[in-house]
């Protein structure tokens, strides 16, 4: 896995790419959580907690509902950070339809909306990115 953190300045950016599979998602919280560590002044706790949380989502979003390869970047600023997770599929998500209110599954764009993150997809030449913005 080819791991690039810039740190030490603001911003700070790290990008990764992700392993298949259910790994994806574990290996994606624990870089991010890193990061958060090594850049607590850009982010408060609580905000970093979420941040996770968002980067946790996506990356389950991607691995579940599109091909590979998978590819995670985080960038902080002060009052801001940004999620981007990129996959192989020019599918666009959310497109299932009414969620009955008992499915199990199906929730992770509501759930980083209700963090308060902005979400856009962004298509690319070998798939899409799914970003996610978050202001405190």
């Amino acid at each position: 896995m080819d791991t690039a953190l810039v740190a030490g300045g603001r911003p700070a950016t790290l990008h990764i790419q992700l392993p298949p599979g259910a790994q994806a998602a574990r290996h994606a919280r624990q870089t991010a959580a890193r990061m958060l560590v090594l850049e607590p002044t850009l982010c408060p706790r609580t905000v970093a907690e979420d941040l996770v949380l968002i980067v946790s989502e996506l990356v389950t979003n991607a691995v579940t509902h599109a091909r590979g390869p998978y590819a995670l970047t985080v960038s902080m600023e002060e009052g801001r950070a940004g999620v981007a997770v990129c996959d192989g599929s020019a599918d666009l998500p959310g497109g299932q339809g009414a969620m009955e209110e008992t499915a199990e599954s199906g929730r992770g764009l509501q759930i980083v909306q209700a963090l308060g993150a902005d979400l856009f997809v962004s298509p690319s030449d070998s798939g899409k990115q799914v970003i996610a913005v978050l202001t405190w």
